[in-house]
């Protein structure tokens, strides 16, 4: 089992930064590959991006490279999610996640969810 906790939402600007993160506890989570999600109002939950189980490797959706960066750090067990330029429209409820097998895009990849933490950017 892994648990997951979300903190770090806010509202804020568009244009501001914000940098959520995501306290993973189980015994096994350094294993798992973490990602973040979101889902606006009205909306399907959307992949936002990936980080692999050691940290090397991340992949993220087209609406979020190059603004967002997600980083780990397994030795207390976190995962973050940095991100800068932020627009009206990454105005969500974001997730954090945790899946076995890379690289996971789809919700049905991933076995185990945090609550999620609110994310408003006003123009």
């Amino acid at each position: 089992q892994v648990q997951l906790v979300e903190s770090g939402g806010g509202s804020v600007q568009g244009g501001a930064s914000l940098r959520l993160s995501c306290a993973a506890s189980g015994r096994t989570v350094r294993n798992y590959n973490l990602g973040w999600f979101r889902q606006a109002p009205g909306k399907e939950r959307e992949f936002v991006g990936v980080i692999d189980w050691n940290g090397a490797t991340t992949y993220y959706s087209d609406s979020v490279k190059g603004r967002f960066t997600i980083s780990r750090d397994n030795a207390k067990n976190t995962v973050s999610l940095q991100m800068d330029s932020l627009r009206p429209e990454d105005t969500a409820v974001y997730y954090c996640a945790a899946a076995r097998l890379w690289r996971p895009t789809t919700e049905q990849q991933y076995a185990f969810w945090g609550q999620g933490t609110q994310v408003t950017v006003s123009s």
